[in-house]
């Protein structure tokens, strides 16, 4: 009992800070009991000073609900041979949509447009208004180049400039990918990078020429980083250490790629776009989606009496774990997203149905109700298990972390996955931890009356 009520703590400390994190912007908190007095406007912000974090919580709407912005992009073709000039667009559209979409959750509309001659991006940034905030975001995509110094470059406190640099013939279309990666050794963060075939023949010449001396990187004339080379490499791969935090070497890795852009890009159209769906669409999407809600939560009221009001109390900590985590990571939500996590809602109902009838099997071999409700959880878990993973591998596979090309990619189905794979997660946890540790001390079963 005592290790139920510390849980039952746990529960109720995770509820809080859901419920703190899930408070819309702008909401006018007044009230006063006693001594205590709030007035204030709510706006979620975490600041941990000692861990460097300090962000701004909210909740982040797809283009289909929000709208955002519009960039269009067209790529410089002139010096890309006519047969590869296809393959070159769609190369700037995949390094585009990386830069601003690393993680996967911000879910950009980026598609290729092509008229004659003229070869465009077309960006759609959801939530995004204004059109500095755009341009900040899609960043500096156009000419990489690794240059070596005039002057002597084993001085670290010597800043790269274009005047005391020179080219070493290697520039973004020689890099093939970029990412963060860790020291196996420290587990520092670090930039790993892998060349083309042709760009590892260059850099192994460059590298073994310049080993104790800084070779500098420019990303549109200005330098980005200026490492020292340690040793030759020669088989294409490398890396760049030195004191990162993960988000230095996450822009770091950023900027790599995209100079990485195979033909030089500028902006010629920018504009705000509204939501795609119309506001009756979205009212009405949403009512659809509280009407099922509330008739599954009426099913399990009527149908399992005050075990099936504990289990409603538990969908409701669900929603607001999952709502709260949605808007910390950030999760952006569209149309199918939010079809996602109410989909999740019903895995969540399922596994509650699925351990109420056990429970109710183990009574009617005439156990009591304490050890009833034990077996009728753990017998249940298998069945729970097995259904949930399979929709967890479903959900991956929807997601494609690892963008394999085979798989589809597109960006409402990533979000859609997203939400059912947290969504089925924290049902898990909800409906086997939440569930049972408020039945333990919640729920009193009917004594039945004996008569003489």
């Amino acid at each position: 009992m005592k290790k139920s009520k510390i849980i039952l703590l746990v529960i109720y400390v995770f509820t809080v800070c859901s419920i703190i994190i899930s408070l819309p912007d702008n909401l006018p908190l007044k009230f006063n009991i006693g001594l205590f007095k709030i007035n204030r406007v709510t706006s979620p912000h975490i600041q941990i000073p000692f861990l460097g974090i300090d962000k701004k919580i909210s909740t982040h709407l797809g283009l289909d609900l929000l709208g955002g912005t519009q960039l269009v992009v067209e790529a410089d073709m002139k010096n890309v041979p006519s047969s590869q000039r296809n393959q070159a667009l769609e190369s700037v559209r995949e390094v585009i949509d990386r830069r601003i979409n690393f993680f996967g959750v911000s879910e950009p509309v980026v598609q290729t447009a092509q008229s004659g001659e003229s070869f465009r991006v077309i960006i759609e940034l959801p939530g995004v208004k204004d059109i500095n905030q755009a341009l900040e975001t899609l960043g500096q995509t156009a000419k990489l180049e690794f240059r070596e110094f005039t002057k002597e470059s084993s001085l670290s406190g010597y800043y790269a400039t274009l005047e005391n640099t020179r080219s070493v013939n290697l520039t973004g279309a020689d890099l093939k990918k970029s990412e963060v990666a860790f020291d196996q050794t420290s587990g520092e963060p670090m930039v790993a990078f892998e060349l083309t075939s042709e760009g590892g023949k260059k850099f192994a010449d460059v590298s073994t020429r310049l080993v104790g001396k800084r070779l500098a990187i420019f990303l549109d004339d200005f330098v980005v980083s200026d490492p020292i080379v340690k040793n030759p490499i020669t088989d294409g791969r490398g890396s760049i250490s030195g004191g990162f935090t993960p988000d230095a070497a996450k822009t770091l890795a950023l900027q790599l790629s995209a100079g990485a852009l195979p033909t030089p890009i500028k902006i010629i159209e920018q504009k705000n776009i509204g939501a795609t769906l119309g506001q009756s669409s979205v009212e009405k999407s949403i009512r659809a989606g509280e009407v099922g809600l509330f008739l599954v939560a009426l099913f399990m009221i009527l149908n399992y009496g005050k075990l099936g009001l504990i289990a409603d109390l538990a969908l409701i900590i669900y929603g607001l774990l999952s709502y709260a985590l949605f808007r910390l990571i950030p999760v952006t939500l569209t149309l199918p997203g939010i079809a996602g996590f109410i989909l999740s809602i019903g895995m969540a109902v399922d596994s509650n149905i699925l351990i109420f009838e056990r429970i109710k099997e183990e009574q009617r071999k005439g156990k009591p109700w304490h050890i009833a409700m034990e077996l009728g959880f753990g017998r249940a878990w298998d069945s729970i298990r097995d259904a949930n993973f399979t929709t967890i591998m479903t959900g991956l596979i929807l997601y494609n972390p690892l963008s394999w090309n085979f798989i589809p990619s597109s960006g409402l189905v990533r979000g859609f996955a997203l939400t059912l794979l947290l969504g089925v997660i924290i049902s898990l946890f909800t409906g086997i931890v939440v569930s049972r540790n408020l039945i333990r001390t919640l729920y009193r079963p009917k004594k039945l009356k004996v008569t003489n």
